[in-house]
């Protein structure tokens, strides 16, 4: 079998054309994740080929970087509109991070909204492998009625519901077609010498030389070939099939690619896992490529035995289903088995780092409908971290709530449904509080004396002490210049845990931060004092203390990578500036052509703003990864505000 994935922005027809190309040759089948990654068998050439439909949303990005790890290749759909060229970066960027061949197929040519070529430049911008056109369009007017293709220079022109018809070159296509053959042999000259010298000899190669030279770059990922069509019409699809079929490498190649990126001998590189989910009771469903033989139930893979092996289109099992290299197949009771991950028979294999999905953006917190759900809850959201690594599960700090870091609200509204739909939890969310803290801004000086009489022995302990606020970052910092034996040094430990006990909580009701405390004085009793009362003393004497500090509420402050197709790098100063936030500078991503990453500060509380417009401002493309920075005071109606809120019943603490 040969894998394909189908990728691309969404509205650019990807089902449609894994439709068209399932049913050129008979009746494919099919089956559906609820993550949105379709799969298509079906027979063409006499071959048996599966075709992997990606979703199409930004926020599904890591489904599609999986399904490129059992991929002998891709194809990556992109719209007609120049304009919208930019909606394919994030998928170049994945295509040419992974080394996966790809063949580029501009679709929806029926539907004339520029030129194609200001396409292919457009699309050039996100792409370090050379764009190759390998067909013209032909046109009537403002209809596209056909296409010429460039290696065998044939024209064909387009039949509702039939195959294409074999027609000479228009002469009004011609001159246009000329140029892109000499383009288009010029750039596979660079990797063929014996074409290179017949050009120079202005000699013309014939077609079966261009075909293999042609077959050998894509194999090679040296170029990305660019085809046309319409596939709601089934204009293209054929030879959009054939070059897959003659051009796209075997599964060996796929399997040598990915022993090379795990580090791992390529003979022993079974298998490759590279989606899964949940049904309701059935449980988690992990879909597989084989590379090896014997892949069948109670088969060692991953270091234990495989569960029941299905086939994924119909799903049925049994114990005589083995499945052939390159096979891809479904194993249920098989939840030793990461996703994705490369598998040998005894142990799994981290699968390579582009792999790692877009840092989640949208933080929310999800309570479940009843306290009997609760620790379902957590249980649940673990088991779906498993199978879907865009999402983060956390807990909040101060409550232990279940906080998700999800791709935006698209993806966690999905996260939302299968909770519901196959756990039985219904959940609703809210935004999480931002981690304020609270300093002081004065110093001062304390006396607190604590005696406590009761029946047997007393309580005593008496402690000068002095508060002061401590430079941005130091935290908390304890001293003591008794002399004199005022306080017997076995009580001073006492009295450094009292103090700290009482930063766990200030006058504003948050955690106090960079302030030091330090004992100067003191009294101790014989009899009476203790360690408890020494800590006692100290604990409510910084609270004294800090209640006459000028509380400063403090607000937290995050270090943001932010990235972006460089067409919006403009834009972004005003969406940071906007939010409060510090704009440090950005660099061209060397890892991506076309791409910027922009360094920010930004408060806490306005990272949730920050992905709203960045979402808006750049289509869903861009995304942003933080780090947490420092403190900084936060003053006036907002921190009064912020103050409020905490205080009120109920208010996360």
């Amino acid at each position: 079998m040969r894998c394909f994935t189908v990728l691309g922005p969404s509205q650019t027809g990807k089902s449609t054309v894994v439709e068209k190309l399932g049913s050129l040759e008979g009746e494919p089948r099919k089956s559906r994740s609820p993550y949105g990654l379709n799969l298509t068998e079906f027979t063409f050439g006499n071959e048996a080929w599966c075709a992997l439909d990606a979703p199409g949303p930004n926020e599904a990005l890591a489904h599609v970087q999986h399904a490129l790890l059992a991929s002998d290749a891709c194809i990556l759909c992109v719209s007609s509109a120049p304009e919208e060229a930019v909606l394919a970066a994030p998928y170049l960027r994945i295509v040419e991070a992974s080394g996966t061949p790809c063949i580029l197929f501009v679709n929806r040519m029926d539907e004339p909204r520029g030129r194609l070529r200001d396409v292919i430049a457009a699309l050039q911008d996100y792409a370090n492998h050379t764009l190759l056109l390998r067909q013209i369009p032909i046109r009537e007017g403002d209809r596209i009625i056909g296409s010429c293709d460039l290696i065998s220079e044939r024209a064909w022109r387009y039949r509702e519901g039939q195959t294409s018809a074999l027609i000479a070159i228009p002469e009004s296509a011609a001159e246009r077609e000329h140029e892109a053959r000499s383009e288009l042999l010029e750039h596979l000259s660079e990797f063929d010498d014996w074409l290179l010298e017949e050009l120079v000899e202005d000699r013309e190669p014939p077609s079966d030389a261009l075909y293999a030279i042609s077959s050998r770059v894509l194999s090679e990922n040296r170029i990305i070939p660019v085809l046309i069509g319409a596939a709601s019409h089934g204009n293209g699809m054929m030879r959009l099939m054939k070059a897959l079929r003659h051009e796209a490498p075997p599964a060996g190649v796929l399997r040598q690619r990915l022993a090379r990126a795990g580090n791992v001998d390529e003979n022993k590189l079974t298998a490759v896992s590279f989606h899964a989910y949940h049904r309701q009771n059935i449980g988690k469903t992990v879909l597989v490529r084989a590379f090896g033989e014997g892949l069948r139930q109670g088969a060692l893979l991953g270091g234990s035995s495989l569960g029941a092996v299905q086939d994924p289109a119909n799903g049925r099992s049994g114990s005589a289903i083995s499945p052939a290299p390159g096979d891809v197949f479904a194993t249920v009771k098989s939840d030793h088995l990461p996703v994705p991950s490369l598998l040998t028979s005894g142990a799994t294999i981290a699968p390579p780092e582009w792999t790692e999905p877009p840092t989640p953006m949208l933080e929310r917190i999800l309570v479940p409908g009843s306290d009997r759900d609760e620790n379902k809850l957590s249980e649940t959201l673990a088991k779906l971290s498993e199978t879907d690594r865009g999402l983060v599960v956390l807990q909040e700090e101060g409550t232990g709530a279940q906080l998700v870091r999800a791709q935006g609200p698209v993806h966690l509204r999905d996260l939302c449904r299968t909770l519901s739909d196959v756990f039985h939890i219904d959940v609703t969310d809210r935004t999480p509080s931002p981690i304020y803290r609270e300093t002081i801004a004065k110093p001062s000086e304390v006396h607190y004396r604590h005696r406590k009489q009761t029946g047997g022995a007393g309580q005593f302990a008496d402690v000068k002490l002095s508060i002061r606020p401590n430079e941005r970052g130091r935290g908390f910092t304890f001293s003591e210049t008794v002399k004199g034996g005022v306080v017997p040094r076995n009580y001073i430990p006492a009295v450094e845990a009292g103090a700290r006990e009482a930063m766990e909580k200030g006058p504003l009701g948050f955690e106090v931060i960079d302030v030091g405390v330090t004992l100067f004085d003191g009294q101790y009793h014989a009899v009476d004092s203790s360690e408890h009362a020494f800590r006692t003393a100290s604990k409510m004497g910084v609270r004294q203390a800090l209640s006459e500090g000028a509380a400063v509420l403090m607000q937290p402050v995050f270090r943001s990578e932010i990235h972006i197709p460089s067409i919006y790098s403009g834009s972004l100063v005003q969406i940071v500036s906007a939010l409060k936030g510090q704009v440090l500078g950005f660099d061209r991503d060397e890892t991506a052509k076309g791409w910027d990453i922009f360094r920010a500060l930004v408060p806490g509380g306005a990272l949730d703003d920050l992905a709203r417009s960045l979402r808006s401002a750049t289509q869903g493309i861009g995304y942003f990864s933080k780090t947490f920075d420092h403190f900084e005071e936060l003053y006036g109606k907002e921190a009064d505000a912020i103050v409020r809120a905490h205080e009120e019943p109920g208010a996360a603490h």
